[in-house]
């Protein structure tokens, strides 16, 4: 049972209790991220969540890491486009000193000048190994080129020049503005009582900021384009797709359903046309992202140089079949139990279900229970798919990118 509660201070609460297991997953979730920053200063909330974790003001770095050690804990934290996470799993009864250390780090992080200077030269090395990393690069450029003009399309990591720009006025200030008690969710899954575990943080992020104003944006509407990334690099890395579904759409269960059995396992199209029969890839699939405002559907293919055009032309075919044909009602049920099988899996872990649970509630205000869920898979038909599959079955409205050894006339090959 998945139960939600806003403090008197603000912040909202999401808990599942998982009978059964020893442990705790607590997340605090912060609706700010790359949609947040400005581009001189792109890269600020990733820079951010590297130096929570560099010094407050009764903890240093060492301290921190032994804290969470000392009771056996596990404490990470991401940034993504809309939003930072903070997270610490430990056994049930060492719950208040697992929350201490991140409920510190947010309120009391110094932010100090020294240790962003050596922080921003490990950020710099973070980025080099994202572009040493071409299916990296091809991903981040088409997501790019998907959302160009609109604030989903900005870096998650920025650039050394951006990150150059951030000071410890500048990171101190976005800070206080970003990180209010109205933007928090903490997700909280595993063994716990919920009254204590509430009671707790009702005296959290007091420092913080009540809340912050929303945020105005205006939406480019998409156009599709093309880019050609050279790179001395051995295999051609393809991404080609077009805008897909909103987070939390109710018509996501027949694009999940739809976007597996197209290129989502080993018996999916893309895979037995373009690997299995064609042997143009070792790597092929299809996958799909999705924000509060907006979505994106990709297909991705790693190739031999001299094959991109074969692969581009394999998976258009695949493209035309689904618009033209109805799936079959063996694939439709196949393909709905290898998701449900997955969904079902991700439950069995309380770090898996905190995440879900925490995302939903932080940027759709909102929920889902297991049995709803599963709900949503069986009540999938053919007929659903025929519909949703017109989001993507127009390989005209497809914009592309092509990461390889040399430039590529991206656009050539997809007309």
């Amino acid at each position: 049972m998945i139960t939600t509660r806003k403090l008197s201070n603000g912040v909202r609460m999401v808990m599942e209790q998982m009978p059964g297991v020893q442990s705790i997953a607590i997340g605090v979730f912060v609706r700010t991220g790359a949609v947040d920053e400005m581009d001189r200063n792109a890269g600020i909330s990733h820079f951010v969540e590297h130096m929570m974790f560099k010094g407050t003001e009764s903890r240093d770095a060492r301290t921190i890491a032994a804290d969470i050690d000392r009771i056996g804990g596990q404490i990470n934290a991401y940034t993504s486009k809309e939003h930072t996470c903070y997270y610490v799993k430990a056994v049930s009864e060492n719950y208040r000193k697992a929350a201490d250390v991140i409920v510190d780090m947010l309120e009391h992080s110094v932010f100090d000048p020294a240790e962003m200077d050596r922080e921003r030269q490990v950020i710099c090395e973070e980025i080099k190994m994202t572009k040493d990393s071409p299916d990296d690069v091809v991903h981040d450029t088409f997501v790019s080129q998907v959302f160009r003009g609109n604030p989903e399309g900005r870096s998650i990591i920025g650039t050394p020049s951006s990150l150059n720009r951030v000071t410890h006025g500048v990171i101190t200030r976005y800070v206080r503005e970003q990180y209010t008690r109205d933007s928090i969710v903490v997700s909280v899954a595993g063994k716990f009582d919920e009254d204590e575990i509430c009671a707790y943080f009702e005296n959290a992020f007091l420092s913080l900021g009540d809340s912050k104003p929303a945020a105005r944006e205006s939406r480019t509407p998409y156009k599709r384009s093309f880019r050609s990334v050279t790179k001395d690099i051995q295999q051609s890395h393809i991404c080609l797709g077009t805008r897909g579904l909103p987070l939390g759409d109710d018509r996501s269960y027949a694009f999940q359903i739809m976007n597996n059995l197209l290129g989502g396992s080993m018996s999916s199209r893309l895979f037995q046309n373009i690997r299995e029969q064609k042997g143009l890839a070792y790597s092929v699939f299809s996958s799909s992202g999705g924000f509060r405002n907006a979505g994106y559907f990709e297909i991705y293919a790693g190739v031999a140089h001299d094959r991109i055009r074969k692969a581009i032309e394999g998976i258009r075919e695949e493209i035309d079949r689904l618009g033209r044909e109805s799936v079959s009602q063996d694939e439709l049920d196949s393909s709905r139990e290898q998701i449900k099988s997955i969904y079902v899996f991700s439950q069995e872990s309380s770090s898996a279900r905190m995440m879900i649970n925490g995302k939903n509630f932080l940027l759709k205000n909102k929920v889902y229970m297991p049995e709803e869920v599963l709900d949503g898979y069986n009540s999938v038909t053919i007929d659903d798919i025929d519909r949703i599959k017109k989001l993507i079955t127009d390989f005209d409205t497809y914009s592309a990118t092509v990461v390889s050894g040399k430039p590529v006339r991206v656009r050539s090959m997809m007309e």
